[in-house]
């Protein structure tokens, strides 16, 4: 079965099982050469390890059942995309509102401008930029829309 097939399948089953839950979504699905699956899912509020454990143990019995993958030869990985994975999805830019992101636009000096998060509408994000330290400090709203954004990643702040 090719790959791209096979990946259509697997997100198909991971999204009926998250179906009754909305607030839960599949963010990503890569399969290695390995027959290794990594099904990487996000929620609005996050998401715990024991949801990706049941989601996993339902997963694994469909793909079992259905063929999709040998059942002695794939292993399956369930977690969320992790904190330093780009975000994908507009939905991750939605959930992600308030926090610090560093952002690479498509140009082509590919320049990377690192804001908090404020707003996210259907077409673009804006992101409060500040420049300087203490009184000289000037703080500016920068709409950048999705078609120009390269990589999007949240920033760790301590």
């Amino acid at each position: 079965m090719a790959e791209e097939i096979i990946l259509e399948k697997l997100a198909a089953i991971a999204n009926e099982i998250i179906q009754d839950d909305p607030q839960y979504f599949l963010v990503n699905i890569k399969i290695k050469p390995t027959n290794n699956v990594k099904v990487y899912l996000e929620g609005d509020n996050g998401i715990t390890i024991e949801k990706c454990i049941k989601i996993n143990r339902k997963m694994a019995a469909v793909i079992v059942e259905t063929g999709i993958l040998p059942e002695d030869n794939f292993s399956l990985e369930v977690s969320s995309p992790g904190i330093d994975t780009p975000l994908l999805l507009h939905r991750q830019y939605v959930k992600n509102k308030g926090r610090l992101l560093e952002v690479t636009l498509s140009d082509e000096a590919e320049t990377v401008l690192t804001g908090k998060l404020t707003e996210v509408t259907e077409a673009n994000i804006v992101l409060e930029i500040t420049t300087g330290k203490g009184k000289k400090a000037v703080t500016e709203q920068k709409e950048i829309p999705f078609d120009q954004i390269k990589k999007g990643v949240v920033q760790i702040q301590f």
